[in-house]
């Protein structure tokens, strides 16, 4: 009897032997896939809540990984395919989802270390590499245990004494269950926005009293534009699930000398009482680029969702001053949005969708790069069309009870179809985005 076991113990050993040596193993297999799709967020210090870098660290989340990628949960991507393509889709192929599938059903083998592919050599603390300039907030915010927090803003001098020419950016946040986004725009030499800020002291600036009927004015002047004007130029952002900005060679985002920049910082109070220090990574082009990228939107500020609504659909739309490049896509919205779209209409009269996302995440602040750029004649019109649910059935909505309008804070909505463009390097956005006249005005 005892032979006998000791046969049947030795055949379903083999025969694991051999399922390994045969099938699929983490090593092998599994791993080349996760350093490919996986490892930019599921690492040591990122916002992922499991480490994939090795065996050890993956196996407990054998099955939870298979039902991320069979549900296409992970990675996140929500372009629809039948719109566009796009450089950086995330979406795995269906090879990798049955490897990494196989792997899990074979019961997650570990395999032969040395089949393992070389490891990814990370930064720590970066994405974009080592930076040639870190700008750091110089004193830490206090985040307190609850309430609403105003957007606060930190100018950061950056001491550059000739123009700069940003390749890559990275904006990091010193604490990522704290902060919501951070915007970082470049305050050039003689701009006077933010003017009583004093460098590194958080501020908030004090909005206007007025009138109803000036209150009337502004919100009719509001309507009538065709996208948000930033007092500064765009360099980079951070909201959670984005990735950094990467600009190919012989383009680059420009920071003149003597200029500053400015964080928009939106913290959220989660019952613990926290502290940040956010900081901004500047990789620069090897030489002068010669175009400048620009991050230009088109936005409605104006719009009003019914309680209880399910479907609010809204729009806006701008017309481009002058010939530009198409990049890329970032469409905002805020825990209501259910969908958006982006249109352009060529001077022809051609229409086009460039990109629909039909299941919009707000936890998943993706931009979408073009894998082939777009040429946009002058007077091209880009429209976006968002849609909100506010009913009870979204289970992110934070109140199906209230109107809801254009707003800051998550609770309320916002609708900016934000896009980069490739310009002449003396090109601004403004020249981009507005009318010479209404330039004049504002």
């Amino acid at each position: 009897m005892r032979f006998y076991l000791v046969c049947i113990l030795g055949s379903i050993a083999l025969a694991q032997a051999g399922t390994e040596s045969s099938g699929v193993t983490f090593y092998k297999d599994a791993l080349p896939v996760l350093q490919k799709n996986c490892q930019t967020c599921h690492r040591p210090g990122e916002t992922a809540p499991a480490s994939f870098l090795s065996y050890e660290s993956t196996r407990p989340w054998a099955k939870a990984i298979k039902t991320a990628v069979l549900t296409k949960k992970m990675p996140p991507w929500f372009a629809d395919p039948h719109f566009g393509k796009f450089a950086n889709d995330r979406s795995l192929s269906e090879a990798d989802i049955h490897t990494l599938v196989s792997w899990v059903e074979a019961g997650a083998p570990e395999g032969n270390p040395k089949d393992a592919p070389k490891p990814v050599e990370w930064v720590q603390g970066w994405r974009i590499g080592q930076p040639d300039v870190v700008l750091s907030m110089p004193i830490a915010y206090q985040v307190p245990t609850s309430g609403t927090i105003d957007y606060q803003y930190i100018v950061i001098p950056t001491g550059f004494t000739e123009d700069k020419y940003v390749q890559l950016a990275e904006a990091r946040p010193g604490d990522t269950k704290l902060v919501h986004h951070i915007i970082a725009f470049v305050r050039e030499p003689g701009n006077p926005w933010m003017k009583d800020a004093k460098p590194g002291v958080p501020y908030v600036p004090k909005e206007p009293e007025l009138s109803p009927e000036d209150q009337k004015k502004q919100e009719e002047a509001e309507a009538k534009l065709p996208g948000i004007p930033f007092p500064g130029d765009f360099l980079v952002a951070y909201a959670p699930g984005n990735l950094p900005d990467v600009i190919k060679p012989g383009r680059a985002k420009l920071i003149k000398a003597g200029s500053d920049l400015v964080l928009q910082m939106h913290y959220t109070a989660n019952g613990t009482p926290g502290t940040d220090i956010s900081k901004i990574g500047l990789v620069f082009a090897k030489e002068p680029p010669a175009e400048r990228m620009l991050t230009i939107n088109t936005a409605n500020v104006t719009f009003s969702i019914p309680p209880g609504a399910p479907d609010t659909e809204v729009h806006s739309k701008m017309t481009l001053q002058q010939d530009a490049t198409l990049v890329n896509f970032l469409p905002h919205m805020h825990f209501r949005g259910s969908s958006f779209v982006y249109r352009a209409t060529y001077p022809d009269g051609k229409k086009e969708v460039l990109l629909s996302v039909p299941h919009y995440d707000f936890n998943w602040q993706l931009t979408y790069d073009l894998a082939t750029e777009k040429k946009l004649p002058k007077g091209t019109v880009i429209e976006c069309e968002a849609h909100f649910d506010n009913s009870a059935n979204n289970r992110f909505n934070p109140d199906p009870t209230k109107e809801v309008h254009y707003g800051e804070q998550t609770w309320e909505e916002m609708m900016i179809g934000f896009f980069d463009v490739a310009v002449p390097m003396q090109t601004t956005a403004e020249d981009l985005m507005f009318p010479k006249r209404e330039q004049a005005q504002k």
